[in-house]
């Protein structure tokens, strides 16, 4: 029987991990995993599992070096230690007692993170095609321990059920907030995720830190109890950089909600973002981008920007803008960092209020309007006018954006004129200008060839939109022309 020795420093104690070779058993088969199992997740004493490829490195959570504490990414692990590439392969876990003080090591373009203690570490090697049972043993030149490895089986607790959520929480790392704050910010942050009530059938959390580049520091799955979740929050280092929590927030709802990370069917999701003064780039795009992947946007804002600094601002409205909806409910102000306890229940009640949810995919954002405008001799230029201001008045109410509604308009007469078509404007001003400053054309009234113009020239290039279709006529009276033909033709195009 051959044997891998690994040596691993700790607190100038050299140990050396002997951990033996299996043979035999040549067609067992790695158990697959994800890029998020963790050490603790796989409850063998040894394991061989697969690791997919493909997984995004900034994303993974590894503690420490050689031995990893049991809440690491198994194939973050297995990445930083150069046992796989990031194209995935076969791991084989060995499960050690807990520790003190995981060392951080940059490694195979991972950095992992320190961490003072964990009550369980695992280790990994190359896997191989076949497996045994084996069991490894640490040889130590230093006295042995006193302790036994507790089994742990802890109770799971269901949690609070009548708030059920799914929340992140996007906490400011930036040189704005300095360590100071980031320190205060994060036990605000405990004492929110403490009085939720997290459990298995109650609220689940994670952790986004933003700054130069956003770090999903823990997702929804990895912590069902407020004491693990209180342990992890503890444990996140300082970042530094630029508040682009903007950016910070796009990444959040594109990556951090998704199913392999936890997120539960039918349960709202929703993220927290804590400004501690202001965020350094667009915020106003990836709260509409949040509301696109159907999550709902807090916004907590801290210590706003005094008269002096407001020049550096780049828009002192960004938490209306950026809100899951501006009516107050989804914006929370404190002064400062100090003395925040009072605010802990207010906002958990906040979280907590299901009917307030609403901020998912809506037909505010995720829907083509096309406008066909009858300019007809019977319209007259004044009532044109009228027209035209009331079909500014229903744009004005959509989220248009490039990634939300979009807009189209197309006068008619015997004859055909688009406007502007749906990729022309990707700004609730821009179309709302365009409309204003349509010429009148005056002539005579098809309104059948135009609703077959409009289906062909101006749906025809979205046809592979995700967005629903509504095609909204403003006529003032009867068309010389078959309707009833070209209308149900745009019924049947819309299947």
């Amino acid at each position: 029987m051959s044997a891998a020795w690994i040596p691993v420093l700790c607190l100038g104690v050299c140990l050396l991990l002997l951990l033996p070779e299996p043979a035999g058993s040549e067609g067992a088969v790695p158990i697959p995993i994800t890029c998020f199992t963790r050490g603790l997740d796989i409850r063998k004493e040894q394991a061989d599992v697969l690791c997919p490829g493909g997984c995004v490195l900034e994303e993974f959570s590894v503690f420490g070096n050689i031995v990893y504490a049991s809440v690491s990414s198994v194939c973050g692990a297995a990445v930083h230690r150069g046992v796989i590439s990031n194209s995935g392969g076969p791991v084989r876990i060995y499960s050690l007692p807990g520790r003190e003080n995981y060392s951080s090591v940059v490694a195979n373009g991972i950095q992992s993170q320190t961490l003072s203690r964990w009550s369980a570490s695992f280790t990994v090697t190359k896997g191989k095609s076949g497996t045994q049972e084996a069991t490894g043993q640490a040889v130590s030149t230093a006295r042995p321990a006193t302790g036994k490895r507790l089994k742990k089986t802890p109770e799971k607790k269901t949690g609070n059920k009548d708030c059920k959520a799914d929340i992140a929480f996007l906490i400011d790392g930036s040189f704005n907030i300095g360590q100071r704050r980031f320190n205060l910010q994060k036990n605000f942050v405990g004492k929110v995720a403490l009085m939720l009530g997290i459990g298995t059938e109650g609220p689940h959390v994670g952790l986004v830190q933003a700054s130069e580049h956003p770090k999903i520091e823990f997702y929804l799955k990895n912590f069902t109890s407020a004491k693990d979740v209180l342990f992890a929050i503890k444990e996140v280092g300082f970042r530094g950089g630029n508040s682009n929590t903007g950016k910070a927030l796009k990444h959040t709802a594109q990556k951090f909600f998704t199913a392999d990370a936890g997120v539960r069917k039918g349960i709202p999701k929703v993220v927290v973002v804590f400004i501690d003064g202001w965020p350094s780039d667009d915020i106003e795009e990836a709260g509409i981008v949040a509301r696109e992947f159907g999550v709902n946007v807090f916004i907590v804002s801290v210590a706003k920007p005094i008269p002096e600094e407001l020049g550096m601002v780049q828009d002192v409205a960004f938490v209306d803008k950026a809100v899951c909806r501006n009516n107050g409910f989804f914006s929370y102000h404190m002064p400062n960092w100090f003395g925040t306890t009072k605010y802990v229940k207010p906002l958990v009640q906040k979280l907590c209020s299901h009917e307030q949810m609403m901020c998912s995919k809506t037909c505010y954002n995720s829907v083509n309007i096309a406008f066909l405008i009858d300019g007809s001799s019977s319209v007259g230029d004044s009532n044109f006018r009228l027209m035209l201001e009331f079909v500014s008045n229903i744009a004005k109410t959509f989220e248009i954006s490039d990634i939300g509604a979009k807009i189209a308009a197309v006068q008619f007469t015997y004859d055909q004129r688009t406007e502007f078509s749906f990729t022309d404007y990707s700004t609730k001003e821009n179309v709302l200008a365009v409309i204003r400053n349509i010429r009148y054309m005056s002539g005579g009234t098809a309104t059948g060839e135009a609703i077959s113009f409009t289906v062909r020239n101006v749906f025809g290039p979205v046809r592979e939109s995700p967005n629903k279709n509504f095609l909204v006529i403003v006529t003032d009276g009867q068309s010389y022309d078959d309707v009833r033909g070209p209308a149900a033709a745009a019924h049947d195009a819309a299947k």
